[in-house]
C-alpha cells in the first residue's frame, strides 16, 4: 500500500515499468548500432569514402558514415564478445520483465483494495492529493473496524513504519554495531567507510532475500533465527 501510494497509482507504476524496459532496449540497441554500424573513419573525415554514392564533397553527413545493413550484420556476427554481451543483455532484460510483471500483479491486488473500499483509502485517481499520513490514518481506522491480514487487533503508526523500514532498520543497526564490513583502516588515510551500491545489493541479498536470509518474507523473521541455541549453526550456514 505504501509503495502504491508513493508511485501514484497503478497507471503510473505501469507506465514507469514499461518505459524502464523500453529505455533498456534503446540503450542496448543504440550502443550496438554505434559499435557496428558506423564507419568512424568516414565520420571524422580520415578516409574519403562515401556510402550514399553522392559525388565527394567536403562536408560529411551522418548517412555517409552509416554502414549498409548487410555489412553491419557481418560486423556484428564477426564479434564474439559483442554477441555474448547481447545475449547477456537479453537475459537481464527478460529478468527485469519477469520482475516487472510480478510486481504489477502485486500492485493490481493493491489497486483492487483501493477501489472497493474508498473509505479505507482514497481512490487511486486522488492519490496525488493525499499524503501518506492520511492514507495511514484510514488504514488504522479500518483495522479497528475490519481487521486486515495483520495478526494484531490494534495497529499503530510505529507498527506500520517498522514494516516499511524493517530491512533498512536492520541494516542501520548492524552498521552501528560494526557487524557489517563497511569501515576499513587504510595506511596514511586512516579509517574510511566503503559501501558501494554493488556491495549494498550483495549484503541485502545475503541477509534479507537469499536462501540463508534472516527473514522468511518482507517483515517476519524465520522462527529458527529467534532461538538463541540455533544462532551459532545459522551463522556458520550463512
Amino acid at each position: 500500500i505504501y509503495q502504491f501510494h508513493q508511485r501514484n497509482g497503478f497507471a503510473c507504476v505501469l507506465l514507469s515499468d514499461v518505459l524502464e524496459l523500453v529505455q533498456f532496449l534503446f540503450v542496448v540497441t543504440f550502443s550496438t548500432f554505434l559499435l557496428c554500424c558506423v564507419d568512424y573513419d568516414v565520420l571524422f573525415a580520415t578516409r574519403p569514402l562515401n556510402h550514399s554514392h553522392v559525388p565527394e564533397r567536403a562536408k560529411v553527413t551522418l548517412p555517409d558514415a552509416v554502414l549498409p545493413a548487410p555489412q553491419c550484420a557481418r560486423r556484428l556476427r564477426g564479434s564474439g564478445w559483442l554477441l555474448f554481451l547481447l545475449v547477456l543483455a537479453g537475459a537481464v532484460w527478460l529478468c527485469r520483465l519477469v520482475t516487472a510483471l510480478r510486481r504489477l500483479v502485486g500492485y493490481w491486488e493493491i489497486r483492487s483494495f483501493y477501489i472497493p473500499v474508498p473509505r479505507a483509502c482514497p481512490a487511486q485517481e486522488e492519490l496525488c492529493n493525499h499524503s501518506w499520513q492520511s492514507v495511514q490514518a484510514r488504514l488504522l481506522a479500518l483495522q479497528r473496524r475490519q481487521p486486515l491480514c495483520v495478526p494484531r487487533r490494534e495497529l499503530t503508526e510505529l507498527d506500520i513504519h517498522h514494516r516499511i523500514l524493517r530491512f533498512r532498520n536492520y541494516t542501520v543497526a548492524m552498521v552501528n554495531k560494526s557487524l557489517l564490513p563497511v569501515r576499513f583502516r587504510l595506511p596514511l588515510l586512516g579509517p574510511v567507510v566503503f559501501l558501494t551500491r554493488g556491495l549494498q545489493f550483495n549484503l541485502e541479498l545475503l541477509l534479507f532475500r537469499g536462501p540463508a536470509a534472516l527473514f522468511q518474507n518482507t517483515w517476519s523473521l524465520r522462527p529458527q533465527v529467534k532461538r538463541a541455541g540455533a544462532r551459532r549453526a545459522l551463522a556458520r550456514g550463512l
